[in-house]
């Protein structure tokens, strides 16, 4: 059998590295893969992994530049540099900030953060691509000298052609700033005016677009509401995407995507929430969202429905996760916190058959899991051979007693579903509960 050739995408995530934030204080690289699962005890550092990518993104997404990052977001909600730099670290190590890189399948972005002199977050480094045809990043710091740049920069506008700039009367060269990105700039003289052009970026490995590009459903996904704003389907949603559900589903039925319509109509029956789900526009603006109120059909119940604020929390909660799954694009990254909350146990099992599904149509899922019911579903279908072992990563998070330094693990699963002792497993924890009943039980029984 010839070796399968898994699909590459230009801004799909290979790895993450976090240095410096919260309880990751030493550099911790995780790789991505078509479906990558996040698990470990309570606060080891699963979600910390992730948030310096979230606040890139809600810094992008921001419709004003907020500075080097919008700290207080819907993504991620902070107030203070200092509340996210490692105590984990000492403290000369921690001066140094906090970074985030990302390698993609021809690219490796990295920034820095740090405090200026007045303790004010400040970008530090930014390590990119800025002209076409750059080979290598270019490490880019804040106040760098003209010289140095001319240095770091003058070959690649050669390389690129336009060294011509370079050459206009006066020309220098300086350090812009753009919300978290660093670019060199060249500043020269035309007639009575100076012009200061940037190089920008060249698109390669832009963190920026990547960052734009998450769909981010946190843990907590707010409460049912009578109304949802409409909204448009495309391959950016600022913010969280629970608020984007209803007008989604909505636009879905406006634009006869019946393809997506039926498709969540299976999922959401299949979870045994419900059998049906209906947009209807009340004006401009506002949407409502009905759900069947059964679980499955039944003639002559076409019309038997509700709002969602009326029926069981589970589907508010969980309706959301489904329709990103659907709305994600080929090479998109849906960023999924404890998607099994709320549901029955049956329904966490049944769920990895929807994840599945959506990682075949080439969508990048990462999920943060509590669920040992979720993570077998998984090893099942590959044991089934209907996902392939090396589509997914299994890391672990497990935190130092004495540091608070966050440990990852990271599992290759096997072809028959299987993975090697972690630190600490899901199983243990379910046998150690079951054994300690049956003893009870038993003790019980004899003392009667």
């Amino acid at each position: 059998m010839a070796p399968r050739t898994r699909r590459r995408f230009p801004h799909a995530i290979e790895e993450l590295e976090i240095e410096g934030y919260k309880s990751l204080g030493r550099r911790k690289v995780i790789a991505f893969r078509p479906l990558t699962l996040v698990a470990g005890v309570n606060s080891s550092g699963k979600s910390s992994m992730m948030q310096p990518l979230l606040l890139l993104k809600q810094t992008v997404d921001a419709q004003y530049d907020p500075g080097p990052l919008q700290l207080d977001g819907p993504n991620v909600s902070v107030t203070s540099i200092e509340q996210v730099l490692s105590k984990a670290l000492p403290e000369s190590a921690r001066s140094r900030g906090f970074s985030v890189a990302v390698t993609t399948a021809d690219a490796v972005t990295k920034v820095r953060f740090s405090k200026n002199s007045a303790g004010q977050l400040r970008v530090a480094e930014y390590s990119g691509y800025f002209l076409p045809g750059q080979t290598e990043a270019v490490a880019i710091r804040e106040g760098l000298s003209h010289s140095r740049l001319e240095e770091l920069i003058e070959p690649l506008l050669q390389d690129a052609g336009l060294s011509e700039l370079y050459r206009q009367p006066g020309a220098r060269m300086s350090v812009v700033r753009d919300r978290f990105t660093l670019a060199p700039a060249v500043e020269y003289q035309q007639g009575p005016r100076t012009v200061t052009m940037s190089l920008g970026l060249s698109g390669r490995g832009d963190i920026s677009d990547i960052a734009s590009r998450i769909i981010h459903l946190p843990a907590l996904r707010g409460n049912p509401l009578r109304t949802y704003r409409a909204a448009a389907v495309d391959l950016r949603y600022p913010g969280r995407f629970d608020t984007y559900t209803a007008g989604i589903v909505s636009y879905w039925q406006n634009n006869k995507q019946k393809g997506e319509l039926q498709q969540l109509r299976k999922d959401v029956e299949e979870l045994g929430l419900t059998w049906k789900v209906e947009a209807r526009q009340l004006d401009d603006t506002q949407v409502e969202l009905l759900v069947g109120r059964l679980p499955q059909a039944r003639r002559g119940g076409a019309r038997d429905l509700v709002n969602i604020a009326d029926v069981g929390f589970g589907v508010s909660q969980t309706l959301p996760v489904v329709v990103a799954l659907l709305a994600a694009t080929p090479g998109q990254l849906v960023y999924l916190e404890q998607p099994e909350i709320h549901l029955h146990p049956r329904a966490q099992v049944r769920f990895a058959g929807l994840v599945r599904r959506a990682v075949a149509r080439g969508v990048r899922v990462v999920i943060e899991t509590h669920s040992s019911l979720f993570l077998r579903a998984v090893q099942t279908l590959v044991a089934r051979g209907v996902l392939e072992p090396d589509d997914v990563a299994m890391h672990w998070f497990t935190r130092d007693g004495d540091t608070g330094e966050t440990r990852i693990s990271t599992a290759d699963l096997r072809s028959d579903g299987s993975f090697g002792d972690w630190p600490e497993d899901f199983d243990d924890v379910y046998l150690e509960s079951e054994s300690a009943y049956l003893d009870a039980a038993m003790e019980r029984a004899a003392a009667e």
